[in-house]
């Protein structure tokens, strides 16, 4: 299985820091840990801020621990001042008690994270995107790529009241929002800790979820009862501010791009409702066809493009007028429409008659009826999704195997497309239902895209260029009917200069590593955040785990000897004599668990037989009360045992 370009990148950086050294840099960083720090360095000066998002109450503009900090660099080239666009830097924070790193300790830092260890994780990693996965079952998937590809990857799940539906995640990553119909509400999940911190009671059957451009408020289409139409909800305090009767049936939902205006389709009574969000009242209502089945706003025309399954056709919105301006004709069976980056060049799927219908929205034209190959497929059951990179689209078919590919600079002549093959079934195989998220989600390295097959119950990477898919991410059983990516990664916000937004999760001093690869930069920085006093803090913790022969081969049934070692997190030297050390094995997602005392056998050592009962993905926590150590304050381990052999009966228990 071959893996990802940043997990080519991450094997070979750390093998260049282990075969060779370059000269070190012309210029220290600056002492200070608040205000710019600099080094210059292979011809390039390398600033880097890090700075709280917001003052403090009394004004001061120190970081404090569990706040957003804004962390910014910028690269330029020492001999034509000219910034460095396009280099993706890398940046690493760890907690230090001592003296800075020094420039070995900081190489060795970076070789530990670039290797992924578990046993050497970063406090804070500003270089990792997460694979989130909408089940069928009541959770969501949490998959780390850059960590064991082709292995265990699954961080966590997090576990929601019903199952989602649909889900928006905001543009600085921190808040997820998922829609659960069973339980007429909206999960707000923290992306930080993984936890959901609130459910927010909607109106009945809530499905479609949208923010508003300007983040103001979420959105929620509730489809049933008497008041169907919108709920809106304050995206920072999650309460819930309106409720807006708007018609019969499914309701879609888009934004004018100044978060001006709301428009709300209503499927059965075929009209889109238009909604003062200043005002939070409707300000208009269109008949735009038979039913009303999607609808999208093109930041080209400015215009509103409402699809009709029945008739086949997309009615064209001028929302100044709150009339219908013009109707671009295709086929009946149409699906949601979606514009092309840009806005000019809109995609309608249409399962029902097996194309793609491409339209200009610069002269509400159509240009194509592209057919989708129905080789293998099942019958009405065609493209469905579309999706965006810089320069494709893709086009899902739910009852094929193959996606589609619609390279977007042959779109105003004849099209440049090919397909590849995502998955052994095709997803309409499956027991589970459509969610009404995407399947399809692009990557955050701008050629590549996920493709969850539900059939599979796997998640497809693919990289432009390729024939087929790269390698796939294990969902463990689950069905993902809809796949997202949380980015938290640096971004280039203008040439030579990256951001993000991120939390020190405590106060106290930190080393902030940076790794440039061409040309080779490495340096670490520093940083400090206050302790936040209306915080309780725990003690230190005293203990480290190492988990020793975790490579070797889990089957179900079957003894296995887990062995940890123990050490004194100061001194590194082995703890012996310790009588509680107590082993939490379970089942993720929780289904089965046990708890065991280990013995100890010399050296730091404890061990103990653990026996699982079923194929799957296990969690491994160690405690010692006596040490003042929980379970949660020391790194796990992730176990995946294999099927028992043919014939072997296993027992499954719960303490």
């Amino acid at each position: 299985m071959r893996t990802i370009p940043r997990t080519l990148l991450a094997c070979a950086l750390a093998l260049a820091f282990a075969a060779n050294t370059t000269a070190q840099e012309k210029a220290a960083a600056t002492p200070q840990t608040q205000g710019p720090q600099k080094i210059v360095t292979q011809g390039l000066e390398v600033e880097l801020t890090i700075e709280p998002v917001k003052p403090a109450a009394d004004g001061r503009a120190e970081l404090m621990e569990g706040q957003d900090a804004r962390v910014r660099v910028k690269v330029t080239d020492t001999a034509t001042r000219s910034p460095l666009a396009g280099v993706r830097p890398s940046i690493w924070m760890s907690q230090r008690q001592g003296e800075r790193a020094t420039p070995e300790q900081c190489k060795e830092k970076v070789r530990s994270f670039l290797q992924g260890s578990l046993r050497a994780r970063p406090d804070v990693d500003l270089n990792t995107y997460y694979v989130l996965a909408l089940n069928s079952e009541p959770n969501i998937s949490v998959i780390d790529p850059l960590i064991g590809f082709g292995g265990t990857k699954l961080v966590t799940l997090v576990m929601l009241e019903s199952p989602g539906e649909d889900w928006v995640i905001t543009n600085d990553q921190e808040r997820l929002f998922v829609s659960m119909p069973a339980s007429n509400g909206v999960a707000v999940v923290d992306t930080n800790t993984w936890k959901v911190v609130a459910n927010v009671e909607t109106g009945a059957r809530p499905v479609r979820l949208a923010l508003q451009p300007d983040e103001k408020y979420l959105w929620v289409g509730t489809d049933d009862g008497a008041g169907a139409g919108v709920t809106v909800i304050d995206a920072a305090t999650f309460k819930q501010v309106a409720r807006i009767p708007t018609g019969a049936g499914h309701h879609e939902l888009a934004f004018s791009g100044d978060s001006r205006t709301a428009f709300v389709t209503n499927r059965d009574a075929g009209t889109v409702t238009l909604i003062d969000v200043a005002k939070l009242t409707k300000t208009g209502e269109v008949k735009t066809g038979k039913g009303a089945d999607s609808v999208a706003v093109s930041p080209l025309s400015k215009f509103v493009y409402v699809s009709d399954r029945a008739s086949g056709q997309v009615a064209v919105v001028d929302p100044a007028k709150a009339a219908v301006l013009a109707r671009i004709a295709a086929a009946p069976g149409l699906g949601a429409v979606r514009f092309a980056p840009g806005g000019r060049y809109g995609f309608v799927p249409n399962p029902a008659a097996g194309v793609v219908h491409i339209f200009d929205a610069s002269n509400n034209r159509l240009l194509h009826d592209l057919k989708v190959s129905k080789g293998k497929d099942i019958k009405g059951r065609g493209p469905d999704q579309v999706a965006f990179t810089r320069e494709f689209a893709y086009v899902r078919s739910a009852g094929s195997l193959d996606v589609t590919m619609i390279r977007l600079n042959t779109v105003g002549k004849e099209l440049d497309v090919v397909t590849f093959p995502a998955g052994q079934s095709a997803p309409a195989e499956a027991d589970a239902t459509a969610a009404a998220a995407d399947s399809l989600a692009p990557a955050p390295e701008g050629n590549s895209m996920l493709v969850a097959n539900v059939a599979d119950k796997l998640i497809y990477y693919y990289a432009e260029g390729m024939a087929a898919p790269m390698g796939d991410f294990q969902n463990y059983k689950r069905e993902p009917r809809a796949v997202m990516v949380a980015d938290r990664s640096m971004r280039e916000v203008k040439s030579g200069t990256y951001e993000t937004v991120t939390k020190l999760p405590r106060g106290g001093n930190y080393d902030v590593a940076f790794l440039l690869d061409s040309p080779r930069v490495m340096h670490c920085f520093e940083t400090s955040a206050a302790e936040d006093p209306s915080v309780e803090h725990e003690l230190p913790v005293a203990l480290s785990v190492d988990y020793l022969d975790k490579d070797k081969a889990v089957r179900a049934g079957e003894d296995f000897k887990l062995r940890v070692r123990l050490s004194d997190k100061a001194t590194g030297k082995p703890v012996d004599g310790l009588k509680d050390v107590r082993v939490l094995t379970f089942l993720s997602p929780g289904v089965w668990q046990k708890r065991a005392f280990a013995k100890g056998t010399g050296q730091g050592v404890y061990e103990l037989n653990v026996n699982v009962p079923e194929e799957g993905v296990y969690m491994v926590f160690v405690e010692s009360r006596a040490a003042g150590v929980a379970f949660r304050q020391l790194p796990y381990l992730v176990l995946r045992a294999s099927a028992p052999e043919a014939g072997q009966a296993t027992a499954k228990g719960r303490e």
